[in-house]
C-alpha cells in the first residue's frame, strides 16, 4: 500500500495498531487503519436431473479448465444472491437453490469458497461471457482431469458420494497451498 485512501498521505506504515493482534497498514496522518481481509468466492454445484453444469472458463487464471459457476461475492448482495448471479453470468441459467453445500478456506491466497446445492431451472443454460463453453456432464463424463481448481473437484466427488445416500450435510475444508514445502 502506497498510499492512504482515506487522506491519499503516503505515510502509511505496517504495525499492531492498539488493542490488536496482528500488523496492519496505518496511516501516520489520519491514523486509520486498512484491514485487509478475504475475499468471498460464492458460487453453485447446478443440477439438472442427473448431471452436473460445468462451465469451461474463458478468462485466468486457469483458462481453459472446467469449473462449476462462481466468483467473487459483491457488496450489497448475500452469498445466496452473488451465487445466483454468477450462475447466471457464467451458465446463463437460471438457479433454484436447495442449500449450502460446501465451505472451502484457502488461508494462502485469502479466499473463502462458498458453494450451493441447487437445480436448474427448466434444464436451460447457455454460454456467459465469462465462459467458453457450458456443458451438463453425468458422473463418468465429468472431464476430472480437466478440472480447474481442487476445491471444484472436491466439491464434485462430495455431491457423488451424498447422492448415493440421498443426505447432502454442509462440508467445510481447508485447503493449502499446492506449494508447501
Amino acid at each position: 500500500m502506497k498510499y492512504c485512501s482515506n487522506c491519499g498521505s503516503p505515510k502509511i506504515v505496517r504495525r499492531t495498531p492498539s488493542g490488536d493482534n496482528r500488523p496492519r497498514f496505518v496511516c501516520d496522518d489520519c491514523e486509520i487503519i486498512h484491514y485487509q481481509n478475504p475475499n468471498i468466492i460464492c458460487g453453485t454445484l447446478p443440477i439438472h436431473e442427473d448431471k452436473v453444469l460445468l462451465c469451461r472458463r474463458a478468462i485466468e487464471p486457469r483458462k481453459g479448465l472446467w469449473t462449476l459457476p462462481a466468483g467473487f461475492m459483491e457488496n450489497g448482495e448475500s452469498t445466496q444472491d452473488g451465487a445466483i448471479r454468477e450462475t447466471w453470468e457464467e451458465a446463463l441459467a437460471k438457479i433454484e437453490l436447495a442449500s449450502l453445500y460446501t465451505i472451502f478456506n484457502l488461508p494462502h491466497i485469502n479466499q473463502v469458497y462458498i458453494f450451493f446445492r441447487g437445480h436448474v431451472v427448466d434444464g436451460e443454460y447457455g454460454v456467459g461471457e465469462e465462459s467458453l463453453e457450458v456443458n451438463l456432464f453425468k458422473e463418468e463424463d465429468i472431464p476430472w482431469g480437466e478440472l480447474a481448481f481442487p476445491n471444484i473437484t472436491r466439491s464434485l466427488k462430495f455431491y457423488f458420494e451424498d447422492r448415493i445416500k440421498g443426505e447432502y450435510p454442509i462440508r467445510v475444508e481447508d485447503i493449502a497451498s499446492p506449494h508447501r514445502d
